[in-house]
């Protein structure tokens, strides 16, 4: 009898204890990956301003943690380093899942911290937290170069659906082919439901320390537009801007803020569109960023492909909005999803000289990293004729991620397959004096 009523006591303070720390959600159904706790959870690390002297950081806790800081030090070849770590406090805000019924009703603090005034080329080891007892992990990351220099990045089409169970070993696979990448693309629909908080949880335990680890370029798509409630307009994931912290471009509209943004890494320029929302806003803005731009190379990304290879898809707005800039600019690679398929091919410039290899204009690729698979249209790709599209190569039925890797005047794009097979390569070699390029 003691024994049980020893247990039986134990119980209750237990329970009281769950109750007094918000911990009352036990009981909804929610996997433990799923459910906050004091410890930081959700690490991502994204570009905040320049990437040679700033990085920002993103994390959940459950609401007992309201006074969160991140602690960033100069990494080193023992533990010193912890012993002179800065410490940043975080802003935090407190953020509702409910607001979308398909969630378990429950309240969550995300936290971000902008690191500034890093040194350039530098490893720094940094983690979140109370500030006491809740501690990351030391994670480390490096600053990019101030001048030009070699870049390796990774690059996913959708993700979307069963995200942990089939995306996973994608992206693990790419960390195995590219550990030391500087950054990596999500080219859209990193899931399938909008606002479903089951869906995000899957893509941060997808990834695990990786996004943590690696420097997110997140690039909204379609399916990261849903309505709220049933006839309310769709609106981006409530989840995007408290989970990730990114640049705004403040001459926008507030709409497009921290999903159309350009990241300039080691003179090479990223320059990230919403292909769902406010297009003709962002012909004016992507004009803008070519025409001030001064980068050896550059690469835009949106979720929509701009030549669709999958049936039924037709992104025409670009073609006939965006794709004469491209060709002006001189814009080296595309890089797309959406159509749940692999397709790259190439728009060469127009020449009369015939013997000229020299005539490369912009090379697009869509891609599909996630288990949803679209069929190709064959018809449709050849259509793309009278735009001067070729197709180089294509493929369905097939997850795929890719790396990229931009060394002096030669950019090298692989593709590979899920279990690490290389499917797909492409190089371009280009004068910079002039801005020729050939395509091998």
């Amino acid at each position: 009898m003691k024994s049980f009523l020893l247990s039986f006591f134990l119980s209750l303070e237990l329970i009281s204890s769950f109750a007094q720390h918000g911990h009352t959600h036990l009981k909804m159904g929610l996997h433990h990956w799923e459910i906050p706790s004091k410890d930081p959870d959700r690490i991502i690390l994204t570009f905040n301003g320049d990437p040679s002297t700033s990085r920002a950081v993103t994390w959940r806790t459950d609401t007992t943690v309201h006074n969160a800081v991140a602690q960033i030090a100069e990494a080193t070849v023992n533990s010193k380093f912890a012993e002179s770590a800065s410490t940043v406090q975080a802003l935090s805000e407190p953020f509702d899942l409910g607001m979308y019924k398909g969630n378990t009703s429950l309240m969550v603090y995300h936290h971000s911290v902008t690191f500034t005034d890093l040194m350039h080329d530098k490893f720094y080891a940094y983690r979140v937290g109370d500030g006491a007892d809740h501690w990351s992990e030391w994670i480390q990351f490096k600053t990019a170069k101030e001048t030009y220099s070699s870049t390796q990045f990774v690059y996913f089409g959708d993700a979307q659906n069963d995200v942990l169970s089939h995306w996973s070993r994608v992206i693990r696979m790419a960390y195995q082919k590219a550990p030391e990448a500087s950054f990596v693309i999500h080219a859209g629909d990193l899931i399938n439901t909008a606002h479903r908080d089951h869906e995000w949880a899957q893509w941060f335990k997808a990834g695990g320390f990786i996004h943590s680890q690696w420097t997110a370029i997140p690039v909204v798509g379609n399916h990261e537009f849903n309505s709220l409630e049933n006839n309310e307009a769709r609106q981006l994931s409530i989840q995007w801007r408290p989970q990730f912290t990114l640049p705004v471009e403040k001459d926008l509209d507030p709409v497009l803020h921290e999903t159309v943004f350009t990241v300039d890494y080691q003179d090479v320029r990223v320059i990230v569109l919403n292909s769902t929302d406010q297009l003709e806003e962002q012909t004016a803005y992507l004009e803008q960023q070519l025409k001030n731009c001064s980068a050896k190379w550059k690469i835009i990304t949106c979720h929509h492909s701009i030549f669709s290879p999958a049936k039924g898809r037709n992104f025409q707005f670009a073609r006939d909005h965006w794709k004469p800039l491209l060709d002006q600019y001189n814009v080296d690679l595309v890089l797309n999803g959406h159509d749940h398929t692999y397709a790259r091919g190439h728009v060469p410039t127009r020449s009369t000289d015939s013997n000229d290899k020299d005539n490369l204009s912009t090379v697009y690729v869509t891609s599909v990293s996630g288990p949803k698979q679209y069929s190709l249209d064959p018809e449709q790709m050849k259509s793309y004729t009278v735009d001067g599209y070729e197709l180089d190569k294509a493929a369905e039925q097939t997850q795929f991620f890719q790396v990229i890797n931009i060394d002096g005047n030669q950019l090298t794009y692989k593709a590979y397959t899920a279990v690490g097979e290389e499917y797909d390569e492409a190089v371009i070699y280009k004068d910079f004096a002039t801005g020729k390029k050939r395509l091998e």
